[in-house]
């Protein structure tokens, strides 16, 4: 993408099956800006139509006529050509359970119906964020030398977290599924930055956090979680374990690189 890319540029997909419920968010749009926009009204017609127009957001209901936006997101993330993706949900569903499945795969934003402009225009912008890639700024570290370590049981989650870093400029990141295999990778190797969930089988996030920190090896190395959790009154003392930041699921690239800034510098 070109770096002067800006929100009119951008291509949108929009699948919705009310007609009443696509007019009100295609105005939504266009009144953030938005100029390009294709409409599908199920999974079956958005999967036919990004084989021929990739666009650089789809923007989705939860239930659709042939599916739910979970199956959806899966035949996206399933597929090489498409797996990175950019999409959002806007949605009444209120059901955490329902929505956990979207935040591990990497929604950049969920949106509530009825939503705000601002709340509109700010996942948009998330969008370009993702899309425009500009190596972050840091004062001790050349982002093309940072060793980053990935802990994530889901590796759709894993796959996001990796490409949000890659459009920084931080290409060397190793992956483990959970807290147990991420004491192993660091015990072999060197890393200067972990990222990790909270809610893992075999040792969680707190539990590896801890064990990092009362490691005398391992204890200076920065950790940023990201947790759909992150607003639960369980992470509310997380700090106290050693964590320099967290961050909930979805996040904004913007988000991230902000607390990049902040811990590693």
């Amino acid at each position: 993408m070109e770096p002067y890319l800006e929100i009119q540029d951008l291509s949108l997909l929009l699948v919705e099956p009310s007609d009443m419920q696509k007019k009100v968010i295609a105005k939504a749009l266009e009144e953030s800006g938005i100029k390009h926009i294709e409409f599908a009204n199920n999974i079956e017609e958005t999967l036919a139509l990004l084989a021929s127009f990739p666009p650089d957001l789809i923007i989705s209901a939860m239930y659709l006529p042939d599916g739910t936006a979970n199956e959806l997101i899966d035949a996206i993330r399933s597929n090489e050509r498409t797996e990175e993706q950019c999409f959002m949900l806007v949605s009444s569903e209120s059901n955490q359970h329902n929505l956990e499945h979207l935040k591990q795969a990497g929604v950049l934003a969920i949106l509530p119906k009825p939503f705000t402009n601002k709340d509109l225009k700010r996942a948009i912008y998330s969008t370009l964020d993702f899309i425009l890639e500009e190596e972050i700024s840091l004062e001790l570290f050349d982002p093309r030398n940072l060793r980053v370590l990935v802990v994530d049981d889901s590796i759709m989650s894993q796959k996001y977290v990796s490409r949000t870093l890659n459009a920084m400029g931080i290409n060397h990141i190793q992956v483990a599924d959970n807290g147990q295999q991420a004491i192993e990778r660091l015990n072999c190797d060197d890393f200067d930055l972990i990222v990790t969930d909270y809610n893992m089988p075999e040792m969680d996030g707190r539990e590896l956090a801890r064990t990092v920190r009362q490691s005398t090896e391992l204890a200076h190395i920065p950790i940023l979680m990201v947790s759909s959790n992150a607003g639960d009154s369980q992470l509310s003392n997380i700090a106290q374990e050693g964590v320099d930041a967290i961050c909930g699921k979805p996040f904004e690239p913007r988000v991230i690189r902000q607390l990049l800034a902040q811990i590693l510098n």
